[in-house]
């Protein structure tokens, strides 16, 4: 992605603080480091992923893991794979857009409905990406398709909020979030339709149907859940 948010000027207005984003973060860092300093990258490592991702053909039924492999039911890994993650910059990528946007909309629906919601956007994340290439023994991981939902609810919440990127990696701008979010949807849609709709090996590595279809469902999930909104001045561009 050559737009990187750094931050956003937004301040909670309900909650003290993010418990449940940071609590999200750090999960995922600390399955990380169990998946690469203690089982490494190895036989132990690939067992470990194999057995706790999401993958289409265990999960429709074309395929089954060794009875040998401990792993996770099949339905269950419509979850345990948003914790699983495929080296350093996918995972520094997830937990920083989830940092930037996720306190906004944890603060909108309150710690418990934003678990929920967290999840549920990951769940519908990982079905479209199944409905796309049900026989697929790729597995799929990571927190992407969630934080996408994240990205989509802080769009429909937030469109004029400033958020300070960098851009190309060395650029820094301060625009607004329908800029910076719309560009990232544009650009998963982008690479569906040059046909990188699928999440396999090298270039198409990337589930990028189950990044759109997580961030549909966050912006219309939001619609019913957010609340009713006085005349304020946050989220207006200065």
């Amino acid at each position: 992605m050559p737009i990187i948010p750094l931050r956003d000027i937004n301040k909670l207005e309900r909650i003290p603080f993010q418990y449940v984003t940071v609590w999200l973060i750090g999960a995922c860092i600390l399955v990380y480091l169990y998946q690469t300093l203690v089982l490494g990258s190895g036989r132990d490592g690939d067992a470990f992923i194999l057995g706790y991702a999401m993958i289409p053909a265990v999960l429709s039924g074309d395929a089954s893991l060794p009875a040998k492999l401990g792993h996770a039911p099949a339905w269950a890994t419509l979850i345990s794979y948003m914790f699983l993650h495929g080296g350093i910059l996918h995972i520094a990528g997830n937990m920083l857009f989830l940092w930037v946007f996720g306190d906004n909309v944890e603060d909108e629906l309150g710690h418990v409905k934003f678990l929920l919601f967290y999840f549920v956007c990951g769940i519908i994340s990982a079905l479209c990406h199944l409905m796309i290439d049900p026989g697929s023994p790729a597995p799929l991981i990571g927190a992407s398709g969630a934080i996408s939902g994240v990205l989509g609810a802080y769009l429909v919440l937030h469109p004029k909020v400033p958020v300070w990127v960098l851009v190309f990696w060395r650029i820094p701008l301060r625009l607004p979030a329908w800029a910076v979010l719309g560009f990232w949807i544009g650009f998963q849609v982008f690479m569906v339709l040059r046909g990188a709709n699928t999440a396999g090996a090298g270039e198409d590595s990337v589930a990028w149907v189950a990044h759109i279809g997580g961030f549909i469902a966050g912006a219309l999930l939001i619609l019913p859940l957010r609340r009713e909104r006085s005349a304020r001045t946050v989220g207006r561009w200065p």
